[in-house]
C-alpha cells in the first residue's frame, strides 16, 4: 500500500515536470457537520485515462499528496464492473412491480410510516411534496433504510471513474464531489459505505446530490442521511421540490384504451421521456381524462406490460416527470406511484 502511494508521488513529480503549470483554486473552508453545504460550481472537464490527468486536474479540491495518499489506498472492485455492466434485461413490469411495489413493500411502507409520522408530515409542510412519495421513493431505494449498501463509495467511485467507459466523466466528477463531500464533513472518505454505483444513505443519493439537495431535517446541524429518518425525509422532500413538484399534482393516470387507440398511443409511449405533449392533445386522441386535469397541462403516454404480451397505458403528469429525474426509470416512477397509493390507502 505504502510502496503504491510512494511511486504515485514520483509518477506525478515527473508528470508536473512536462505539463504547464496548473493554478490551485482555494478549497473551500471547511466546517464540522455541516447543515448546509454550498453547492458545487460546476465544471466542465474532459474525462481523463489515467489517476495523474485526474489528480492535476482536481487540485481544486485536495492537494497533489492527499489524491496519491488516496489513491493509494482505494480498491479496484470487479464485482462492481460486472453488476454495471451486465447485459440489461428488459425486465417487464409484471417482474419489475413483483420485486419492488410489492405486498409486502407496501405494507412495510405503511409500518414505516406510522413510527415516522411526525418527520414524515414536517418534510411534507416544509416541501409539499406527499410523505406518502418521500416514504415510497425510501421503500424502492433502500428497504426503508434496511440495506443502504456495503461498498466502500472510495472503492465503488474509484472503480467506475476509470474502467467505466461509458460514463466515465460523470463518475470522475462524482470522486470529485465525494472527496469535497468528505472534506466538508470532516469525514474519512473511505468510512462511508454504499451501493455499487456510490449511491449512499437512506435516499441513496450521489455524492453531488447530497451536496446539493440533502437536507437538516431534524435541527441538529448535520443532514445526516444515513441515520436521520428526519433528515432522509428533508432530503428526499427538498430534491423533488427543487426538480419541480407541483403540490397536489398527480403522478400518473391509469387510462381506458380501444384498440384503435392502440397504435397511437405505442408510437407516444416510445418517445424520450419528457413533457412534449398537452392533455388537450390526448383528450383529443378520444382519452377519457379526469376532469380536474388542464387541457393546457403538459402530459406523456407510457406504457407496462402487465402480464406477457398484455400492456396497460398510463398517462403521466409534471410530478412523473420530476421522480424520473430522482431515477430514470418510467417502471420506478409508476412504482413509487403504487407503493404511495398503498400507503396512503393502508393508513
Amino acid at each position: 500500500m505504502q510502496k503504491r502511494t510512494l511511486s504515485l508521488l514520483t509518477t506525478l513529480i515527473l508528470f508536473q515536470a512536462a505539463c504547464a503549470t496548473q493554478t490551485a483554486v482555494p478549497s473551500e473552508t471547511l466546517s464540522q457537520n455541516t447543515a448546509e453545504i454550498t453547492p458545487p460550481t460546476p465544471v466542465e472537464l474532459t474525462p481523463c485515462s489515467d489517476e495523474m490527468c485526474f489528480i492535476q486536474r482536481s487540485t481544486h479540491i485536495a492537494t497533489q499528496d492527499e489524491w496519491a495518499d488516496f489513491f493509494g489506498q482505494v480498491e479496484y472492485k470487479d464485482k462492481i464492473i460486472e453488476i454495471i455492466t451486465r447485459p440489461a434485461t428488459s425486465r417487464p413490469w409484471y417482474r419489475f412491480g413483483a420485486d419492488n411495489a410489492s405486498a409486502k413493500r407496501i405494507t412495510d411502507g405503511v409500518a414505516f410510516y406510522k413510527q415516522n409520522q411526525r418527520v414524515a408530515l414536517q418534510a411534507e409542510q416544509n416541501y409539499g411534496v406527499p410523505a406518502s412519495v418521500m416514504t415510497a421513493i425510501l421503500g424502492i431505494e433502500t428497504h426503508y433504510g434496511r440495506n443502504m449498501g456495503s461498498f466502500r463509495v472510495a472503492d465503488a467511485l474509484n472503480t467506475l471513474a476509470f474502467n467505466y467507459s461509458k460514463r466515465l466523466d460523470f463518475f470522475q466528477d462524482e470522486l470529485r464531489e465525494f472527496m469535497q463531500m468528505s472534506r466538508e464533513l470532516s469525514r474519512n472518505p473511505f468510512d462511508f459505505t454504499g451501493s455499487y454505483a456510490g449511491a449512499m444513505g437512506m435516499p441513496q443519493f450521489m455524492p453531488s446530490s447530497y451536496r446539493k439537495w440533502a437536507k437538516d431535517g431534524d435541527g441538529d446541524g448535520f443532514a445526516d442521511i444515513w441515520r436521520s429518518r428526519a433528515d432522509a425525509y428533508a432530503s428526499v422532500g427538498n430534491y423533488l421540490k427543487e426538480h419541480g413538484w407541483q403540490t397536489g399534482g398527480r403522478i400518473f393516470v391509469p387510462l381506458t384504451v380501444t384498440p384503435d387507440q392502440v397504435p397511437q398511443l405505442d408510437a407516444f409511449s416510445a418517445e424520450k421521456t419528457g413533457l412534449n405533449h398537452t392533455v388537450g392533445e390526448f383528450r383529443q386522441l378520444g382519452l377519457i381524462l379526469p376532469p380536474d386535469i388542464k387541457d393546457d397541462d403538459k402530459a406523456l403516454i407510457y406504457r407496462l406490460e402487465t402480464a406477457p404480451n398484455e400492456f396497460s397505458y398510463y398517462l403521466g403528469l409534471n410530478n412523473f416527470v420530476v421522480i424520473w429525474q430522482y431515477n430514470n426509470s418510467r417502471m420506478y416512477v409508476h412504482a413509487v406511484g403504487v407503493i404511495a397509493n398503498g400507503i396512503r390507502s393502508g393508513l
